[in-house]
């Protein structure tokens, strides 16, 4: 082919090139597939080497689809999905330990490493702004420690990948143990070449805040509970988050990367061309998740609330004017994160009933297009927040409590509770009742977000047989969890063909 293309030239152009000079015009680098010492050599490849780390997130396997089924096994969800090997792997049955969920998930987050670490070799060696290669480096390096966050809490023992790897690279497997120390190291490295904000240009960029926040998360994972504290306590005063006035607009794209969020995974409901990772030619950088998690029609229904929360709501009160008698109210969080009979909205243009959904279901609400949309598709555009600021004040809650600081605690609650109109809280806590009474506040405000698999690990419930019977209290799926061997999911069979030092989680 290269014979033809010279040979067209010469014919077109008249042109007598010397053999030097025909070598010359061959060997011209392919500008839609540079190599590795082609490319990393100015600013701007720095700068669109970290937007392939941020895309990374965005993969089939990762934040577009697959961590939203992981995340998802805990006791808040069920599935009755008609694709069988889906719903068993919600229920902890895994006849396939290289089920298409985990094991597409195992490598899009490789994939993504991969990225952030060639910009961590390469950048610090381009001739550039320092301030904005430090920054860089700090969010490719983030991004990093994200993917071994959610890779470390989903698979526990797992490769260490901290160079640009060759074919022959072999990793160490870490222990959870040892990733979470990594993820520390990198975490506490990033924060000083973070800025506070960005301008609205970069908005959605890793903040300093972000890093503190996913930081902190490692901590409290690790139950230490001061070295957490400490970290939220600088989120606070720094001023630069608040809760939104409207609960709503933390899960539409309405009001994305606003004064709550402190960290998006971007989408676009554009239909751009097909992206590496990436399944059906109109996913390329949008959000899978609404079209899994809605009701029947609309979405292909895949994942639904347990019954469960929709009643946790029940508890919630609405604050009066001074001196009137306390009353129970439905809280508005309910309806904006359920489908259910009760909810009086219209969905996808229909009311509950004119939809002739089954009465004593529910279905999940956040992040879907119902307000705009008469069904979903493979393109949505709503950002998945990954850290928001209600989140934290919950968790200083929760680590003050720990710590036996209640009274410090409950006002961390009653904002979040404020911001709903709910009334606030009153009276004196044991340290037990408020530890039961944090865990019902972050089961209502962040239902449906992914974050209760996290909590329930960190609450050890996973760990002994009396937390997996309070689990299959809430969720008969539970009966299926095997001690031992269903909190983490199996490395695929592919990757342990290839270097027979990782080692099969325990029981698959």
């Amino acid at each position: 082919m290269k014979t033809n293309t010279l040979a067209t030239l010469l014919l077109a152009g008249g042109l007598f090139l010397t053999t030097a000079c025909e070598k010359d015009l061959l060997d011209q680098a392919n500008p839609n597939a540079p190599t590795t010492d082609q490319f990393w050599k100015t600013q701007d490849d720095a700068i669109k080497g970290v937007y392939a780390c941020y895309s990374g997130l965005q993969q089939f396997a990762c934040y577009y689809r697959s961590w939203h089924f992981m995340a998802h096994r805990s006791d808040e969800s069920f599935s009755q999905s008609p694709f069988v090997a889906l719903a068993d792997f919600t229920r902890f049955i895994q006849p396939d330990v290289d089920f298409f969920i985990s094991s597409f998930a195992w490598n899009d987050y490789y994939r993504t490493i991969y990225r952030t670490n060639q910009v961590i070799t390469h950048v610090p060696e381009i001739q550039m702004d320092e301030t904005l290669k430090k920054r860089l480096v700090a969010e490719a390096r983030f991004v990093r420690a994200l993917s071994y966050f959610d890779l470390a809490y989903f698979f526990g023992n797992v490769p260490l990948i901290t160079v640009e790897p060759t074919v022959a690279t072999r990793a160490p497997q870490a222990t959870q143990a040892q990733a979470e120390e990594f993820i520390i190291a990198e975490l506490q490295a990033t924060i000083p070449d973070l800025p506070l904000s960005y301008g609205d240009a970069d908005k959605g960029r890793v903040t300093k805040g972000a890093a503190q926040a996913l930081l902190a998360k490692v901590y409290m994972q690790q139950r230490k509970w001061s070295e957490a504290s400490a970290l939220f306590t600088q989120i606070a005063a720094s001023n630069q988050y608040d809760l939104v006035s409207n609960y709503l607009d933390n899960f539409t794209d309405a009001n994305e990367n606003n004064r709550e969020s402190l960290f998006e995974v971007q989408f676009t409901g554009a239909v751009l061309e097909v992206g590496q990772g990436q399944d059906n030619a109109s996913a390329s950088e949008s959000h899978d998740r609404p079209n899994f998690f809605g009701p029947p029609g609309p979405t292909y229904a895949d994942v639904q609330p347990r019954r469960w929360l929709l009643d946790e709501y029940k508890d919630s009160t609405v604050a009066l004017a001074p001196g009137s008698t306390t009353r129970h109210l439905i809280d508005p969080r309910r309806d904006i994160s359920i489908i259910h009979a009760g909810n009086p909205d219209r969905f996808y243009g229909k009311t509950f009933a004119q939809w002739n959904w089954n009465p004593n279901q529910q279905y999940w609400r956040k992040y879907l297009n119902d307000r705009t949309r008469v069904d979903e598709n493979f393109t949505s555009g709503i950002n998945h927040r990954v850290i928001r600021y209600a989140d934290v004040l919950l968790m200083q809650a929760e680590a003050l409590t720990e710590l036996g600081q209640m009274g410090n605690a409950l006002p961390l609650v009653n904002r979040v509770r404020a911001r709903v109109g709910l009334a606030p809280l009153t009276g004196t806590f044991t340290q037990n009742a408020l530890r039961l009474l944090i865990r019902s506040e972050r089961a209502k405000e962040l239902a449906g977000e992914g974050t209760r698999w996290f909590d329930i690990l960190r609450w050890q419930l996973l760990d002994n047989q009396a937390g997996i019977d309070e689990l299959k209290a809430r969720d008969p799926d539970f009966t299926n969890f095997r001690l031992g061997v269903s909190k983490l999911l199996p490395i695929p069979r592919r990757d342990l063909a290839i270097d027979p030092n990782i080692k099969q989680n325990p029981g698959y």
